[in-house]
């Protein structure tokens, strides 16, 4: 283990230790934090995975060399006796990962790649954090490259070394013995040299004797190697092939035999035995070694042949030499097996020096023609894809959360948001400002505020689709708490003001406001009490005059009646707008909202013209898609929506000025609770 300190590398001392079969067992590596002191104490904390969980265990040594047992392995400290004694206590994180998933590592980060298609040079590179770390792994790798070709280049050169050796040793021993044979006679027969007769028969029997001798030398080669073949324990082992034989075409078989044999091997380093390359040689190789061994067996017959007729050609000449003593015979034969033996073991050691030869000359397949450097630029992570990416990032994030926050919103917001969801004209927006101490009247008469011009705008806009005739407008919404009674009473007060006769007629009956809106008395009487029974109640005695102005008059919803939509269905109702008509200029009528009661839409009879009110951030979209039905059903002859209560503080807003309108207290309903925001 090294850190860096002052720009030098610093050995710390000792180094950890765990079998790869251990290793290879671990389920996420394992993390050491080592502590090593001066005085050699040791202080280790281990963090792996066993059986999927985390597990930590500490220990300490006094001194090491040390010995860890853990449940994933056993972990050995050893002391590096290379360093020299520390300066100061070191403190270290070490990480044992398994030599699989390491090799997978390294594998996924090389690359060996030809430099174009008519070289045989490829260039390897490797990505890593290190760069020493990078260059001796290249050329490691490239030495290993070399040795593995270079054992399958030799091994046919080594199995014919181990049975030179063999042979040499054997005829060794029997050339020993035929020397000792042939001393022995001359010591005890006092046997000098040969007649002369003797002579010239020995030399023309000495011709058949060579041939003898070398014919039975390659009769014994043969016979070898045909022991050699037939043994099943060599089924998938190279042949020796430079062993002397002189039939060359048993050496073309061997040499194709050992061929297929090495690619065999070669194949089985990255594939099974199933790999179907695997069982195609396999085929190859069984057909080829019965080439081998019927070869074999036919040169051994011939060289049988040549034997025998030699020996009967050399009988011939021995005929000559019968009469000579019984002593040079017997010193012939003797002298002619120890030659044999003398023969055939110079030509074992010649075969032997050859082949010695033939391995120390084997060159590497590879060559490094340009050694590892490191890149003096970071290849990964690349400076210009990091910044193009940070400036995707930066750019799509923000109008990622733009289209976020967008489908998130699923309320109501601006005028913007209304037209995208109906092509129903837009009256106005009213801001979001302070409730008035007393009801919800804001309108005051010759005051040019912001509430005074903005309701302005949504009469002048009003009137401007009303035609001559049309006086009744009606107004509702989807849901509770958007402040429809407080825009048809504000709407109200300001046709009021323009010198208009109006009533505003409260038939919200299921849970009446507009008390609350005009801050009136609590009274009992309203149009409910009209619509029960006409013939005993005046219409007119159920109206109240307002004290906001005197051309305004208000005709509360009276009490609650148990059957609200059937008094609304009367033809009583038209009945009462029509006298209502014959007084007032205009009558506005705060209703129910549309989409929760049908109250409204069997009110719509007596309308000319309906305002739907919708509330910023009080209005789900989804709900206020019911103008669109009203709209295509053709409920009301003209239609109109209104946007109440837009924050003109916040950026939602289409005004521009600084202050606004809200109320804050309950105007709600019976079914839904209404509750409207307060803004300061």
């Amino acid at each position: 283990f090294r850190r860096k300190k002052d720009a030098e590398e610093l050995s710390c001392g000792f180094e950890v230790y765990m079998t790869p079969e251990e290793a290879d067992n671990l389920e996420e590596g394992a993390k050491l934090h080592l502590k090593y002191t001066m005085n050699g104490k040791l202080d280790v904390k281990v963090e792996y995975m066993f059986d999927e969980e985390k597990q930590e265990t500490e220990v300490s040594f006094d001194s090491i060399p040390a010995v860890f047992p853990t449940p994933v392995g056993v972990f050995s400290f050893t002391k590096n006796d290379s360093v020299p004694p520390l300066e100061e206590d070191m403190n270290l994180v070490a990480y044992v990962n398994s030599p699989t998933d390491v090799t997978e590592s390294y594998v996924e980060n090389l690359s060996v790649e030809p430099t174009s298609k008519t070289t045989t040079i490829a260039a390897i590179s490797l990505q890593n954090t290190v760069k020493q770390r990078g260059i001796d792994f290249i050329n490691c790798l490239v030495d290993f490259y070399n040795l593995d070709a270079n054992d399958e280049k030799n091994e046919v050169a080594q199995k014919s070394a181990e049975f030179i050796d063999e042979r040499i040793g054997i005829i060794n021993r029997e050339l020993g013995t035929a020397e000792t044979e042939l001393a022995d006679f001359k010591q005890r027969s006092g046997l000098t040299d040969l007649t002369s007769d003797a002579r010239l028969a020995l030399e023309e029997s000495s011709k058949y004797e060579q041939q003898l001798t070398e014919n039975a030398t390659q009769l014994r080669l043969v016979e070898s190697l045909r022991n050699y073949v037939n043994n099943p324990k060599n089924a998938n082992e190279v042949i020796p092939a430079n062993v002397g034989l002189q039939d060359q075409n048993l050496g073309s078989i061997i040499n194709q035999y050992n061929t297929m044999l090495i690619e065999r091997k070669r194949l089985l380093r990255t594939s099974s035995e199933n790999n179907p390359a695997v069982i195609n040689i396999n085929t190859g190789i069984e057909s080829m070694r019965h080439n081998v061994q019927t070869t074999v067996n036919s040169v051994l017959r011939g060289l049988q042949i040549a034997q025998s007729n030699l020996e009967r050609q050399a009988r011939k000449f021995e005929g000559r030499i019968s009469s000579a003593p019984q002593q040079e015979k017997e010193f012939l034969t003797i002298s002619r097996q120890q030659e044999i033996k003398a023969t055939l073991y110079i030509m074992l050691l010649q075969k032997r020096e050859e082949n010695a030869i033939t391995l120390a000359s084997t060159a590497n397949n590879g060559r490094i023609i340009k050694a590892a450097l490191p890149s003096k630029k970071p290849v990964s992570p690349k400076k210009m894809v990091v910044m193009l990416v940070a400036l995707v990032l930066g750019m799509g994030i923000p109008v990622g959360l733009i289209y976020l926050k967008d489908l998130l919103k699923y309320k109501i917001e601006n005028a913007e948001d209304v037209e995208k969801i109906t092509d129903v004209p837009i009256l106005g927006e009213l801001p979001l400002s302070k409730k008035p101490e007393k009801g919800a009247i804001v309108v005051q008469e010759n005051q040019n505020g912001m509430m005074e011009e903005a309701f302005r705008g949504l009469r002048t806009n009003m009137l401007f689709m009303l035609g001559a005739s049309q006086k009744v407008v009606l107004f509702t919404s989807t849901q509770p708490g958007e402040g429809k009674s407080f825009i048809a009473g504000n709407t109200a007060v300001s046709l009021a003001y323009m010198g208009k006769k109006v009533v505003i007629v409260g038939l919200d009956i299921r849970k009446p406001g507009l008390n609350k809106v005009f801050n009136l008395s609590h009274r009992t009487e309203g149009i409910t009490n009209y619509l029960a029974d006409p013939e005993h109640t005046n219409l007119f005695d159920m109206i109240q005059h307002s004290d906001v102005s005197p051309n305004l008059d208000i005709l509360p919803g009276g009490p609650i009646p148990p059957n609200p939509t059937e008094l609304m269905a009367r033809t009583v109702l038209e009945d009462a707008i029509e006298k209502l008509k014959e007084r007032y200029d205009y009558i506005i009528l705060d209703t129910a909202p549309i989409a929760i009661v049908t109250d409204t839409a069997i009110a719509s009879r007596v309308a000319d013209m309906c305002v739907y009110v919708c509330r910023a951030d009080v209005t789900p979209k989804l709900g206020y898609q019911y103008i669109n039905v009203l709209r295509d059903q053709k409920k009301f002859d003209k239609l109109a929506t209104v946007i109440n209560s837009i924050d003109l503080n916040s950026r939602k807003s289409s005004y521009g000025y600084k202050y606004g309108y809200g109320y804050g207290h309950k105007y709600g309903y019976g079914y839904v609770a209404e509750t409207c925001g307060k803004k300061d």
